[in-house]
């Protein structure tokens, strides 16, 4: 018969521990001024499109955006987890809400992201597996968009929920450039025309 002898053994000292903190690499969105030098007006609003259409058709965007009624999550728009449907306000089934998850800001603990917005943009507004082009006449039309010009250079401008895509929080890439970068592009599209990509 062997004996097993428990011998006390000293506990390992406590130690931090490195922070982890990914690096997220920022794009950055090409001024205005940079297009001036487009004599044709035309040419120059395509231009301008074509430049803030890298926000429009970012994955900050387009995940709340979707053609189904189940958003996507992460830069490779998987569908989201656990399964969710946009409800008849965009915020949710009444058995589980958006605001189930998604509080008023970033959980980073967690990494759920958060805005007292939080929800996904009317059907109407689908982006997903559409062209530039199909996305550009979509916000133009207002049967569609539910807004005018005005109204839509307000939303992408000044609403917090779409300037969340810069500041998203966790791993999340954000949108490139910044909101005002942004609305700034849309602006002197709209202003030369608001030409749309075919």
């Amino acid at each position: 018969m062997s004996a097993i002898i428990l011998r006390p053994q000293p506990l390992p000292q406590a130690q931090s521990l490195p922070a982890s903190h990914p690096r997220i690499e920022i794009a950055h969105l090409r001024p205005v001024a940079a297009f001036a030098s487009i004599a044709d007006p035309q040419a120059r609003s395509l231009a301008l499109f074509e430049e803030a259409g890298r926000v429009i058709q970012h994955p900050r965007c387009m995940n709340c955006h979707p053609r189904t009624d189940r958003p996507t999550q992460t830069d490779a728009m998987r569908p989201h987890t656990p399964w969710v449907a946009r409800g008849p306000d965009g915020g949710g089934q009444p058995i589980l809400r958006c605001s189930t998850c998604h509080h008023d800001e970033n959980f980073e603990p967690s990494g759920v992201p958060g805005n007292p917005k939080w929800k996904l943009a009317p059907i109407g507004m689908a982006w997903q597996g559409k062209t530039l082009g199909e996305i550009c006449r979509q916000i133009l039309d207002p049967a569609r968009a539910h807004m005018g010009r005005e109204e839509l250079l307000h939303h992408l401008a000044e609403d917090e929920l779409v300037g969340w895509a810069w500041h998203p929080g966790g791993e999340r890439t954000p949108a490139p450039g910044t909101q005002a970068e942004f609305a700034t592009l849309i602006k002197a599209w709209l202003d030369t025309g608001a030409k749309c990509p075919a």
